[in-house]
């Protein structure tokens, strides 16, 4: 880094704040090394030269910028250091990640073979260990419970936060002695149910269940005596949330999807708003965009498909916006 040159101080003086400038860059780039590597390429530019990145556990080519790999570390002596490697630690895993896995290789930490002797007593360790991880109901209670969470994870596609606060939840619900008979499933539907809520992501406990193949009724239940014995007081979903959901199920336009945010706004400013269906309020507002817009192709029936509510219901709520926003004399509904 060159420094010009300054009037009344000395050319030593000058060199001073030179090194020292270099100093303070080599510790901002401190935890990244570079390095040639004969066995990796870049896919990219098939380059050769990669930079480790120890803080966040990328290696990344020189050439291009392209990440290599990226796998999660756990850092244990500062951002420069990459001595253990391995997931974090989660409360959605039975044992949440601590737990010790003993391989299936026979041999010890040096490489060496181990001799049959020490194999039998290695084989004994393995039994005990899978013995005494399957034999506790509590253990075997969340192994059940996790497998179902992640199958509805994948359907629905919710985040890591959801899903740690909802097995945050179901241990709650084990803790307290609330699943006893109940079942395993029902009771996973409920506290992904409050997770949502508590987290504003736009899932009812219908779409919950089809995931889960579940009982909506039971689970209704279930979910109602979680929040009653663990004083769960979730916020109700903004309507806001549901338009972009509903919008993308009736195909309409970006035009139209606009209009209506704009209408809802003023819509949840009036007391009509106050007690109502947040999902039955976003898609009457929508359909009411649709008239106002001219959007080609729309029917009530459509509308409320896209919405999972019923025609009545989305005729009482559009009767209701007809209170605030009057309707366009040109076009009937």
């Amino acid at each position: 880094m060159e420094l010009p040159r300054r009037r009344g101080k000395s050319l030593s003086y000058q060199y001073h704040l030179q090194e020292k400038y270099q100093d303070k860059d080599k510790q901002v780039d401190k935890g990244v090394k570079a390095n040639y590597s004969s066995n990796a390429f870049c896919h990219s530019c098939d380059s050769n030269w990669m930079i480790f990145d120890g803080a966040t556990g990328e290696t990344i080519c020189t050439n291009c910028g392209t990440v290599i790999t990226d796998r999660p570390t756990i850092l244990e002596g500062g951002p420069g250091s990459i001595e253990s490697f391995g997931n974090s630690v989660s409360l959605a895993f039975p044992d949440k990640g601590l737990s010790t896995v003993i391989t299936s290789a026979n041999i010890d930490a040096s490489g060496s073979i181990l001799n049959h002797d020490q194999i039998q007593n290695v084989n004994k360790i393995r039994y005990l260990d899978k013995v005494s991880n399957n034999n506790r109901t509590q253990i075997r209670n969340l192994k059940n419970a996790f497998v179902t969470m992640a199958a509805i994870r994948d359907k629905l596609t919710l985040t890591d936060p959801v899903m740690e606060r909802a097995a945050y939840y179901y241990r709650k619900t084990l803790q307290n002695k609330l699943i006893k008979g109940r079942s395993i499933r029902e009771m996973v539907v409920a506290s992904i149910y409050a997770s949502c809520k508590e987290m504003e992501v736009p899932r009812t406990l219908c779409e919950i269940c089809d995931a889960a193949n579940a009982d909506p009724i039971f689970a209704g239940k279930c979910y109602r005596t979680m929040a009653r014995e663990l004083r769960l007081s979730p916020l109700i979903v903004d309507s806001t949330r549901y338009i972009s959901k509903v919008a993308d199920s009736a195909c309409v336009s970006q035009k139209t999807y606009r209009r209506a945010v704009e209408m809802l706004d003023i819509v949840k400013k009036h007391a009509v708003s106050y007690g109502k269906d947040p999902k039955a309020l976003a898609t009457a507002v929508l359909y009411a965009a649709c008239i106002k817009e001219n959007e080609p192709k729309v029917s009530q029936a459509k509308i409320a498909a896209a919405g999972s509510i019923s025609v009545v219901t989305l005729r009482k709520r559009f009767s209701d916006i007809l209170r605030i926003i009057p309707r366009d004399t040109n076009r009937c509904a």
